[in-house]
């Protein structure tokens, strides 16, 4: 929960992040961690100490978000299985909405551990598809909170919303989702594309 006049530094900041996440995610992967990192501790611990004072909602964002970044860096691999446990559950809760429900808790811890053992055997791939949705939606919201969507901004201060959540489109916003998934496959594309020319460079450069 952010101060309601908060709601434009934080999109620049969503929607720059994304675009670096969903775009360039596998080879700056450190830096993504720490990106969401930030954020994800920012909004953990504002909405834990609740209604207070701008001074003392911003200091807790600043101080929870540097927390966050730093245990997301400092644990990569930890941030690796986080990505394949986070794609197993978007896809578990995708296929359940199918049915109009949702997954029983114990059905979704199981897969959000075999997706992150399974990210840890392929970490290039679920690197990029992770960083590519990812970013592919955080730069959507972001970037529908810049126009002046009032529902975007609205979700960034509430306690109720989940701003990470592409599941869960906004109001009269059903493209959301397409774009989403549109944009997050270009991202993929580009990120499969420029890492296979850095490693082979580096091979290059080993040869030498």
């Amino acid at each position: 929960m952010l101060p309601a006049s908060f709601a434009m530094p934080t999109a620049v900041v969503l929607t720059v992040g994304g675009l670096i996440t969903c775009f360039a995610g596998y080879r700056l992967f450190r830096i993504v961690l720490g990106i969401f990192g930030f954020v994800i501790g920012a909004m953990v611990t504002t909405q834990i100490i609740g209604a207070q004072s701008t001074i003392a909602l911003v200091a807790a964002a600043v101080v929870g978000g540097l927390v966050g970044s730093v245990l997301m860096v400092a644990a990569y691999f930890i941030g690796v299985g986080l990505v394949g446990a986070g794609l197993a559950a978007l896809g578990l809760n995708a296929l359940w909405h199918a049915f109009k429900g949702d997954p029983p808790t114990v059905v979704l811890v199981v897969v959000c551990v075999l997706g992150a053992l399974a990210a840890l055997s392929i970490q290039r791939y679920v690197i990029i598809f992770g960083t590519a949705l990812g970013g592919a939606w955080t730069t959507l919201f972001g970037g529908l909170a810049l126009v002046g969507n009032s529902t975007a901004r609205h979700a960034m201060s509430s306690t109720g919303a989940w701003i990470l959540y592409p599941l869960d489109p906004l109001p009269n916003f059903w493209w959301t989702v397409p774009a989403w998934l549109v944009l997050g496959l270009l991202g993929a594309i580009v990120q499969m594309a420029t890492s296979r020319k850095t490693e082979t460079r580096a091979k290059k450069k080993i040869k030498n």
